[in-house]
């Protein structure tokens, strides 16, 4: 007969499996996401621009301005535009940009990527599962928008293209 803790392991160990593979899954959605909001992102550009070239006949030589995305918006659902060149750290909300600044001290000082444990205990959170698996949801969220990079599993850093909240690109 199986012992009760041998039994409580196996479903722990189940449990933890199915976690696993939804974390996975989440992962692998988020890119998808992240890849046909900058498809429609573009396509919204192209209409905008034909628009423009359209409502202004005889001025070919003319610029044609892309109006910036709604900051308000973006704040207002906390959702994270994709990264693009001229995107400030304004369109994010807070949360996210305060891990972008802890992530720019980290490249400033020539220090290295951050764990979300370590982000956790930097921001004066409780280390528990459920701060840092909150931290590592928005965290994995950046990194599927463009704008933080992960070189290694649970290690994150700001993106290559990606400067300090005072510059756009």
């Amino acid at each position: 007969m199986p012992s009760v803790v041998g039994l409580l392991e196996q479903h722990e160990l189940a449990a933890r499996r199915r976690v696993d593979e939804l974390r996975e899954e989440a992962d692998r959605i988020q890119a998808e996401l992240a890849a046909a909001e900058q498809e429609w992102q573009e396509w919204t550009i192209a209409r905008q621009r034909v628009g423009v070239l359209l409502s202004a006949p005889g001025d070919v030589g003319a610029t044609v301005e892309t109006p910036a995305p709604s900051v308000a918006a973006a704040k207002q659902k906390s959702q994270v535009p994709v990264w693009r060149d001229g995107l400030a750290w304004s369109a994010l909300s807070a949360d996210y940009q305060r891990i972008l600044q802890a992530l720019a001290d980290r490249v400033r000082l020539g220090q290295g990527p951050l764990t979300c444990q370590e982000l956790a205990a930097r921001f004066g959170m409780d280390v528990v599962p459920a701060r840092v698996e909150a931290l590592r949801s928005k965290a994995k969220r950046l990194v599927a928008r463009g704008w933080l990079a992960e070189p290694a599993p649970g290690r994150f850093t700001l993106a290559q293209a990606v400067s300090g909240p005072g510059s756009a690109s």
